[in-house]
């Protein structure tokens, strides 16, 4: 199975490539540049690293969001017309559940969150079960605080992941003292090998249907909707 996976959905860039069955190579970036002018010259640089044409390809895999709105869309773009034009099954995973993998052997609950501005996060609750993760609380965009809250009911330890970690840090261990659980940096990157390796529990996804998970309006639909309402208001 040769698997080509892409992560734009938030300040990372990652690319990966499965080649019969094994990842043969694996490409991450985490600093503040344009992912619309990096991802395919990252991809056809990786592909030809592993002696791979984009026909040997088998199917293509991207994280699907929450995150960047304009990193989601360029991600999710490039593989649909990756998918398309080759012919080949597309997958999508959560971006958080990208982020959980990274501790998918550690035995409690795992809270994923990216910063979705104004001290709300993109953010879910998770647990491994053998080694393969549980969605237990849906995904969502909600107040941290809120969010902190009604994870303190569970009255267990949770382990926190997040490139975003620093903004809320002060907040969690405030809110739930020693249950929570922050593990070194690396823990906090967003891996596309382990994109890649969620994928094949997934369903395949439609190319023509398939869209980036926002998880909420993006501002240009929050500012047409209310010239609506006001327009209803005065008309």
């Amino acid at each position: 199975m040769n698997i080509l996976g892409m992560d734009t959905s938030n300040q990372v860039l990652g690319v990966a490539v499965m080649k019969n069955g094994e990842i043969a190579a694996e490409l991450i970036t985490n600093i503040k540049k344009d992912h619309s002018s990096r991802l395919m010259p990252a991809i056809v640089d990786m592909m030809n690293e592993v002696g791979l044409s984009p026909e040997e390809l088998d199917k293509i895999a991207v994280a699907k969001g929450p995150g960047s709105y304009t990193g989601t869309r360029i991600g999710v773009t490039t593989a649909k017309t990756l998918s398309w034009s080759l012919e080949i099954p597309l997958y999508l995973v959560s971006s958080l559940e990208i982020i959980a993998a990274n501790a998918q052997f550690y035995e409690g609950y795992i809270c994923p969150f990216f910063d979705a501005r104004r001290k709300t996060v993109f953010t879910g609750l998770y647990k491994s079960e053998k080694g393969h993760l549980k969605n237990v609380l849906d995904e969502c965009n909600v107040d941290m605080s809120a969010w902190l809250n009604k994870l303190k009911e569970l009255e267990e330890e949770i382990m926190f992941l997040s490139p975003h970690l620093d903004s809320f840090e002060d907040m969690i261990v405030e809110q739930l003292g020693d249950d929570a659980i922050m593990p070194n940096n690396i823990f906090h990157i967003p891996r596309p090998s382990a994109l890649i390796s969620l994928s094949e529990q997934k369903q395949k996804a439609s190319v023509h249907l398939a869209s980036p998970n926002y998880l909420r309006m993006t501002e240009a639909e929050t500012n047409w909707l209310k010239r609506q309402k006001d327009g209803r208001r005065n008309g």
